[in-house]
This record gives C-alpha cells, sequence and structure tokens, in this order.
C-alpha cells in the first residue's frame, strides 16, 4: 500500500492491556496547567523502566473544564490499579498540588471503577469541602490562596504499545515527520504518547548482556545496516523514528494512528511507515496499518 507516495507495511502493531486514568488539570493561565502538567507526567515513558505510562492528551479551553479555566488532560497508564493509584497520588501530589494556581477534576466521570487520591489531609485540618462546577472538592490553603481538587477519580481498563515506525532518507526529514504525527495525535481525544518520539527503539532482553530487560532493536539502527541479519531499515533510509501510543481503549489507538501515520507521509523524503511487534507474545491487541487505514 502506498500514501502520499510513502509505503505502508502490511504490519501490525501489538498492545497489551493496562489501567488507565485521565485528569484534568486547569490554572490561572494556559502556560501553568501545561507546566503543572508536564511535572505530573514526567519519567512516564516506558513501562520498561518508569513506574507508569503518562502523558498530556490535549488542552481544553476554559468552556471546557468544570472551574472555567484553561486546562490540560493528562493520561496515566499503569498494569494494575494499585499501582495507577499510587501513581496518581504521588504525581498530584508532588507535581500539581505544588504548582501555582492549580486545580483538579476528574476526567472520567461516568467510569464504574474509581481510585481514591486524598490529598485534602496536607492542609493539617484546615481544608475544607466547597463545590466547583457541580463538583464535590476539598479546598486546600496554600501560600498562593488555595489548592482545588476532587479526590475520587475514574479509571478504565485501558491499552499500551500501540505504535509504528517512520522511516525518512534524513534524520532532518523523519523528525519532521513525526513532529507533524504527534500533532495530529494531539487532536485525537482518549490518547497520548509518553516520549512522545522515541529515537532509541527496544527489544525485549539482550542478545549478550543477560541482566538487561530490554536493548537496543538493532534491527531499526541505520548506522549498523550491514552488520545485522535480517534488518529492517532499507536501502536509503537513514534515520527511524517510533510513536508509540497508549489509548483508553481500540478505537483511540486506531483513530490516533491513522491521525498520525497521515501526517507523516505528507513530508517529502519519507521512504516507509511499518510497525513492531514481538510475533504475538506481548499482548492481545493487534492493530493492522492497512486495517487501519
Amino acid at each position: 500500500m502506498e500514501l502520499n507516495g510513502v509505503i505502508i507495511e502490511d504490519e501490525y502493531a501489538e498492545a497489551f492491556p493496562n489501567w488507565s486514568c485521565r485528569v484534568i488539570i486547569t490554572a490561572i493561565n494556559e502556560k501553568w496547567a501545561y507546566q503543572a502538567a508536564t511535572e505530573a507526567t514526567g519519567f512516564a515513558t516506558s513501562a520498561i523502566g518508569c513506574p507508569c505510562e503518562a502523558g498530556i492528551e490535549m488542552f481544553l479551553s476554559s468552556e471546557e473544564t468544570p472551574d472555567g479555566r484553561p486546562g490540560v488532560a493528562v493520561l496515566f497508564f499503569a498494569g494494575g490499579k494499585k499501582k495507577l493509584k499510587e501513581q496518581v497520588v504521588e504525581r498530584l501530589a508532588e507535581c500539581v498540588l505544588t504548582q501555582p494556581t492549580t486545580a483538579v477534576f476528574d476526567g472520567m466521570p461516568d467510569a464504574e471503577e474509581r481510585i481514591d487520591v486524598k490529598l485534602h489531609f496536607f492542609g493539617d485540618g484546615f481544608e475544607y469541602k466547597k463545590e466547583i462546577g457541580g463538583r464535590s472538592c476539598w479546598a486546600i490553603p496554600i501560600m498562593n490562596g488555595e489548592y482545588v481538587g476532587e479526590e475520587n477519580f475514574g479509571i478504565v481498563k485501558g491499552i499500551a504499545g500501540g505504535n509504528f515506525f517512520i522511516m525518512g532518507e534524513s534524520q532532518p526529514c523523519a523528525l519532521m515527520a513525526a513532529e507533524a504525527a504527534i500533532e495530529a495525535i494531539y487532536e485525537v481525544p482518549g490518547c497520548m504518547c509518553s516520549f512522545p518520539v522515541v529515537a532509541s527503539g527496544s527489544k525485549v532482553g539482550s542478545n549478550k548482556y543477560k541482566f538487561m530487560p530490554a536493548t537496543t532493536n538493532e534491527k531499526y539502527c541505520p548506522s549498523i545496516r550491514d552488520k545485522v541479519e535480517e534488518t529492517k531499515v532499507p536501502e536509503g533510509v537513514q534515520a527511524v523514528y517510533e510513536i508509540v501510543i497508549d489509548g483508553v481503549d481500540e478505537e483511540a489507538i486506531k483513530e490516533s494512528t491513522r491521525a498520525g501515520i497521515v501526517a507523516a507521509s505528507k513530508i517529502p523524503g519519507i521512504k516507509l511507515i511499518t510497525a513492531g511487534n514481538f510475533g504475538g507474545n506481548l499482548g492481545p491487541y493487534k492493530f493492522n496499518l492497512h486495517e487501519i487505514l
């Protein structure tokens, strides 16, 4: 299959189940909402070495948030409900409550499964209940006024590990295509890219160092193309970038994959777009690129 002159391989991305929580962070302006969201989603790129996977889902206007202020929606993913709760508690406490003018709200109010995120004890007895936009919140006195937040969040069974690879004739064009893909994915609700662009694709385990849980995926490294048997890098490709997508459901990953590939294919110099999998051994979800497109 070709799209805008770019070859799309008949390949599939393999993904696995994860629990997901959506948190809406607001602030006095977009700058500080974004700053809090960035802090809260730090060190959360891959479950290989991070305690969770997290990223920005989308920016929200003042008309889309409970308190009528600019906001950012973030998504957290973890392998179990207990682990997800721990990460949401720690990240809201250490990275959002501490930022100027912030407030947090449940981004999945209709979800049946719930977790409690009790931060109001930080108020040391001076905290109190208040209603914001029809939602029951806690107000905690802090140095710049009050931190306001809900403390019960919906969670759903999400999916982690959707992906596709962009291969370009040069590093600049491949990176430009990856950036275009990410911008398109930001427009799709229900998904996020935790890296957001992966330069160091990995494989499970190591061929040489048995103590390593993951190592470089040599089949996608252009600089050693001639040294690797069964290389995945076509001749003329100088750079490969991977886009990894976590989503709240299959449709979110499918739509974000489609949007990202279409956007990337429009950049001159892109030779091939494919997907990565582990032969069906990683997870039960398979996202075939041809079917999605």
